[in-house]
């Protein structure tokens, strides 16, 4: 199945899958990055399609993803949102990384996170704006933790 079968099947999939729930929404599909992006619009169910710490949210798009794998899709990533909520966490995450990084700054004090991936590539992602700050994550599985610490530049 080629790019643009991957997307229409993956965004009817998701459809036909929510309607099983009684959502019976239009999809939006775009690709960004060879990753398939599904937005759902909000509906009076939003809170059961994201779940308690986005579990539903993320099993939606492992079901997705895995009915694309298993017709041996083009495209097999996908990202699933309902009502921006995603977008909206990315925003609120980033803005708080950078009060993170401005303590680390002050204090010279690393700060080790509980975060999620999503999360923990977000904090990556504003750091890479700082010279002096480095990100790193340690761990395995569910105890995988993020440092953000100061880094010597030679001239302090």
């Amino acid at each position: 199945m080629n790019k643009d079968e991957s997307i229409r099947f993956a965004t009817k999939y998701l459809e036909d899958l929510l309607s099983f729930f009684g959502v019976n929404v239009a999809v939006d599909s775009t690709v960004d990055d060879e990753v398939i992006q599904l937005a759902i619009p909000s509906t009076s169910m939003n809170s059961l399609l994201i779940g308690r710490e986005a579990n539903n949210l993320r099993a939606l798009q492992h079901i997705v993803s895995m009915a694309l794998t298993s017709r041996e899709a083009e495209l097999t990533r996908v990202n699933v949102d309902v009502a921006d909520y995603k977008r909206q966490r990315a925003e609120r995450i980033a803005e708080q990384a950078e009060e993170w990084i401005r303590e680390v700054r002050q204090t010279g004090q690393p700060r080790r996170l509980n975060l999620n991936a999503a999360d923990r590539r977000i904090v990556h992602k504003v750091a890479q704006d700082y010279s002096d700050i480095d990100t790193h994550s340690e761990g395995e599985g569910r105890e995988r933790q993020l440092i953000i610490e100061k880094i010597s530049l030679g001239n302090e």
